[in-house]
C-alpha cells in the first residue's frame, strides 16, 4: 500500500486523496491497478499496486461509474449518456458517447452501475438534489455497441439507486436505494439469458449502521454493502443474514471492490463533505483484509444480447 498507516484491526490507508465523492472502484487485473471515480469532479483515478503510483484524468461531465472495456478503455456513465473513456498515459483523455439517455426530468445524472456476468451494463439514475426526495430515478440496461447500442429503462421509482451486484452464478441481482427515506436492499431473480430481473423482494430491510450505498459480492456469494454515515462495511450471507461488520476511519464509505493479486483485498472509496477538517481522511481510499476472496468484475461485452 502507499501508506503504512493503519486503523485498528480493520482498515489500512491506500491513498490519502480528498475525493468529493469517491465511487465505483474497479480492479484491473491486467494492470494490477485500482480505478475509481470522483463523481462531481468528473475525474477518473488510477492507483497501481506494483509501484503505488497515482494518476487521474478529467472529463467535462460528472462521472458516476465505470466498467472495463479491456484494452479499449472504460465505459463511463455520466450526465447525458454512457461514454467510451480513453485515458492517455500523458494525462490526456477522450470521451465518445456510446448512447444518450432521456432522463425523466431536469437535474438528473447516472449513479451506481456495473456489468452483469454476461457483460451487460446496468446503471441507475437519480435527481442530483437529494433534498427533493424525487422518485424519478430509474434502472437502465445497456446492450450492444455502435448502431446496435440500446439503453433500456427497466425499473422505475427510485430516489438514489445504488448497491448493484450479481451473485457468482449471475442468477441473483442486488440493488439498494441509499436515500435516507428508503435505506432498503432488494434481491431479484435474474434471467441470465434475457437479462431481465424478476421476483423482487426485500433482502435487507435496514442496515445495523448507516445507509446502504455501493456493494460487492465475494466468491462465497456473500454481499458486502457500505454503511454510509456509519463508517462500516457489512457482509451478508445469501440468506440475508448479517455475518460481520468492518470499520473504516471515516463516516461515509461509498462503495467497495475486491482486488489485489489474489482478489483478497477489499478496497473502499469514501466521500468528503464540505467543511471536513483539513486533516480528516474523508475522501481517501482504504483497504480491508476480510479473509475471503472476491470475483473479477466482468468487462462490458460489445456483442449484442438483443
Amino acid at each position: 500500500m502507499s501508506s503504512s498507516r493503519s486503523f485498528g484491526a480493520d482498515a489500512e490507508l491506500v491513498l490519502d486523496l480528498r475525493c468529493q465523492t469517491g465511487e465505483s472502484p474497479v480492479w484491473h487485473a491486467g494492470e494490477q491497478a485500482l480505478y475509481w471515480v470522483d463523481i462531481p469532479a468528473g475525474r477518473l483515478h488510477c492507483w497501481r499496486m506494483t509501484d503505488q503510483q497515482h494518476q487521474s484524468w478529467r472529463f467535462d461531465q460528472q462521472l458516476a461509474c465505470i466498467a472495463s472495456l479491456g484494452s479499449e478503455g472504460w465505459l463511463g456513465a455520466m450526465e447525458d449518456g454512457v461514454y467510451q473513456l480513453t485515458p492517455g498515459a500523458d494525462g490526456s483523455a477522450t470521451a465518445d458517447r456510446v448512447v444518450a439517455v432521456s432522463h425523466a426530468r431536469t437535474g438528473m445524472r447516472f449513479n451506481d452501475g456495473r456489468c452483469d456476468r454476461q457483460g451487460r451494463l446496468w446503471v441507475g439514475s437519480m435527481v442530483m438534489d437529494m433534498s427533493l426526495a424525487s422518485s424519478a430515478g430509474a434502472l437502465y440496461r445497456l446492450q450492444g455497441w455502435g448502431s446496435s447500442a440500446r439503453l433500456d429503462r427497466m425499473l422505475d421509482d427510485f430516489l438514489t439507486p445504488n448497491g448493484l451486484a450479481f451473485s457468482p452464478d449471475g442468477r441473483t441481482m442486488y440493488l439498494s436505494d441509499s436515500h435516507p427515506r428508503r435505506r432498503c436492499v432488494w434481491a431479484f431473480d435474474y434471467d441470465t439469458t434475457e437479462g431481465v430481473p424478476g421476483n423482487r423482494r426485500v433482502f435487507i430491510e435496514s442496515l445495523p449502521g448507516g445507509r446502504p450505498d455501493g456493494a460487492a459480492v465475494d466468491a462465497d456469494g456473500c454481499y458486502w454493502i457500505t454503511g454510509n454515515d456509519a463508517g462500516l462495511v457489512h457482509r451478508y450471507t445469501p440468506a440475508g443474514q448479517l455475518d460481520r461488520s468492518l470499520r473504516v476511519p471515516v463516516a461515509k464509505p461509498s462503495m467497495c471492490a475486491f482486488g489485489g493479486p489474489n482478489l483478497d483485498t477489499l478496497f473502499v472509496t469514501t466521500i468528503r463533505l464540505p467543511g471536513s477538517a483539513p486533516d480528516a481522511l474523508d475522501g481517501a481510499v482504504f483497504a480491508l483484509r476480510p479473509g475471503v476472496r472476491g470475483i473479477e468484475e466482468p468487462q462490458y461485452s460489445r456483442r449484442s444480447h438483443l
